[in-house]
């Protein structure tokens, strides 16, 4: 049994260091005006998904209550995203991106999609390229679940 834990080991210690090679490359391209990637992502789930609260957004980010206040309060400082009054709870705030939120991330998004098209024309092979995209999902799912 210690055998076939081994090659897994492997094969997370090797995923780890690539995706961790990858993010870095990603984000030194992409990294303007000083947005962090925990508010990157933030803003990222707010464009995908939507409106959320606090809460909500806690729960998606898998980060404490306090940690997701923190990071819109300097989102919102910032003038990416904004509060608005639940329509139901007035004890709650609904956070929605602002058309600065926006621009940030068509831009960041951009400058990220641009470098990986250049890196996976020069470096992949057509061959290559099908066995990538199909791995997506299964990377996909290691991300979410």
């Amino acid at each position: 049994m210690g055998e076939e834990k081994k090659p897994l080991r492997q094969i997370a210690e090797e995923l780890q260091l690539t995706v961790g090679l990858l993010v870095r490359r990603l984000r030194a391209v992409s990294s303007e005006g000083g947005v962090t990637l925990s508010q990157t992502s933030v803003l990222k789930r707010l464009d995908r998904d939507g409106v959320h609260t606090a809460t909500e957004l806690a729960r998606a980010e898998r980060v404490r209550p306090q940690s997701v206040i923190a990071t819109v309060n300097a989102l919102q400082a910032d003038g990416y995203v904004e509060r608005t009054a639940h329509p139901t709870d007035g004890r709650r705030q609904l956070i929605s991106l602002t058309g600065k939120g926006r621009a940030f991330l068509a831009h960041r998004e951009g400058a990220g999609h641009d470098l990986l098209v250049q890196r996976l024309d020069a470096c992949l092979t057509p061959a290559q390229l099908d066995v990538l995209a199909q791995a997506l999902p299964v990377l996909r799912r290691l991300a979410e679940d």
